[in-house]
């Protein structure tokens, strides 16, 4: 028989009483040690996970321990086989996509949430998890600038989803409802050409026909061109379809391009349709007034508006902040009550049980880590980071429009710069592939006006002015012989 030490631990001890608060607080300490100095190697690790398929799960067992084994034996595989298999988010030189960072005070948030166990599906099942989250969700609509109507003391409210996609479905399965209690005719959904997908995926979801999404095109700078929209809706009104909900886009996925709210609201209203703002990423920006008249012009019109927190707001993922001017609508779409649900809170009215403005019934405590970043991290600090990347990366397009080699494919839209190379769509391939295989930058991509384009976008918790320009510097050397004859 293995020997065990006399507080349980051994070499490779079971919790037995499934929490021990002294081995928790040892383990904990080495838990937090091992993120820190994850965090300090980050600049030294190459940003894209370099194994190939199935390489992780074949330095793993088949099969699932029967005994216990310790906690070093779990972070010696950390090192071993996970952290060469991740692809690093935090990096400094993390340009794909958009960011999706953290911060220290977001990471204790969810430490806390999770040491709480708190199941927050009711007001009665823990009433500090659902009213903390009003608090902190109206702070942040008030350092964005959001209107009163999203306030958390009238009809709307806020509320924190997982992502930007479940919180656009429950806007969507809201407005199909209010469509089909207005008449049976098929309800349509309107999204500009470079929306994102989690439109047609969410149509698709909610049951909605396989034709049920018209997409808008888009004028020169990416944004939704609303004399082609009313005549979308008129051509659907006259056909007997009915317009059910149009998706605005606030800083697009492919050139970061904000979709005029304002000319879209009247024509939503006309019609009847639901309008909802995806600001997933560039929402952050609002926090600086200086940014802030696009981002949400027509706020005051739309019936939601949404962002993401843990996207550029050093909130670790997952954080979608949504709001919403009718909370009765959600509910009368989303809510159901059997008698196991039921409290004299919620029979009441007095609260607002928000399992009843989502799809699961279940709700993790996601607001601590948005009211502690907020507390501990404070909205000046926020400006100043956003205002850097936004500054950085307007740098780096002049760079782009600098080099014979290079072309701006848009303007820079807050700290996101989409580019290419002049010798074209396979040359602009191979250079991001070459990028992004040598580790000390990565990359994504996307199409611009039918182009190929290599997208970076500024924003890692760490990132500073000088990974920036390292990018530009491997870009430029990488370039070579891919950007043709004459350059």
């Amino acid at each position: 028989m293995e020997e065990r030490s006399q507080d349980g631990e051994g070499s490779g001890a079971a919790w037995g009483a499934a929490f021990d608060p002294e081995r928790f607080r040892r383990e904990g300490r080495a838990v937090i040690d091992w993120i820190a100095d994850y965090w300090q190697s980050l600049d030294a690790r190459p940003v894209l996970s370099q194994v190939e398929p199935g390489w992780v799960a074949a330095q793993l067992p088949r099969r699932a321990p029967q005994t216990s084994e310790p906690l070093a034996s779990v972070l010696a595989d950390l090192d071993r086989v996970v952290v060469p298999g991740l692809t690093h988010w935090q990096h400094p030189s993390f340009f794909a996509y958009f960011p999706a960072n953290a911060s220290a005070p977001s990471i204790l948030g969810e430490i806390l949430s999770a040491g709480l166990g708190v199941q927050g599906m009711l007001w009665a099942t823990s009433p500090a998890c659902t009213e903390l989250e009003a608090v902190a969700v109206d702070w942040l609509r008030d350092l964005l600038g959001l209107p009163e109507r999203f306030g958390a003391s009238g009809a709307g409210g806020g509320m924190i989803q997982d992502s930007a996609s479940s919180g656009l479905l429950c806007c969507l399965v809201a407005a199909r409802e209010r469509a089909l209690a207005a008449g049976p005719e098929m309800p349509v959904v309107y999204c500009s050409d470079d929306a994102h997908s989690s439109v047609a995926k969410g149509a698709r979801i909610a049951g909605m026909a396989a034709d049920a999404v018209r997409r808008i095109g888009v004028d020169p700078q990416g944004r939704m061109r609303p004399e082609l929209l009313v005549v979308a809706l008129d051509e659907d009104q006259q056909a007997g379809r009915r317009p059910c909900f149009i998706v605005a886009t606030v800083g697009t996925t492919a050139r970061g391009a904000i979709d005029p709210v304002a000319q879209i609201a009247p024509l939503a209203r006309q019609h009847g349709a639901w309008l909802h703002v995806d600001a997933a990423w560039a929402g952050a920006a609002a926090v600086c007034p200086e940014f802030r008249p696009p981002l949400v012009a027509g706020a005051e019109m739309a019936d939601s508006w949404g962002m993401n927190p843990h996207k550029w707001m050093l909130v670790n993922f997952d954080c979608h902040c949504l709001w919403f001017a009718d909370g009765g609508a959600l509910a009368a779409a989303l809510s159901t009550k059997p008698e196991y649900l039921r409290t004299a809170a919620g029979d009441s009215g007095a609260v607002v049980d928000r399992s009843d403005w989502q799809i699961p019934l279940g709700r993790r405590f996601r607001a601590l880590k948005l009211w502690m970043m907020l507390r501990m991290i404070g909205a000046e600090e926020l400006r100043k980071r956003i205002r850097d990347h936004v500054a950085w990366a307007a740098e780096f397009a002049g760079w782009v429009g600098a080099d014979p080699r290079f072309v701006l494919l848009s303007p820079p839209n807050l700290s996101l710069v989409t580019f290419a190379l002049r010798a074209g769509d396979e040359a602009s391939a191979r250079l991001l592939a070459a990028v992004n295989r040598g580790g000390s930058a990565y990359l994504s991509h996307a199409r611009v006006e039918g182009r190929y384009a290599l997208r970076l976008a500024v924003g890692g918790t760490i990132t500073g002015r000088q990974h920036v320009v390292q990018a530009w510097t491997t870009l430029g050397e990488l370039a070579g012989d891919l950007a043709g004859p004459g350059a």
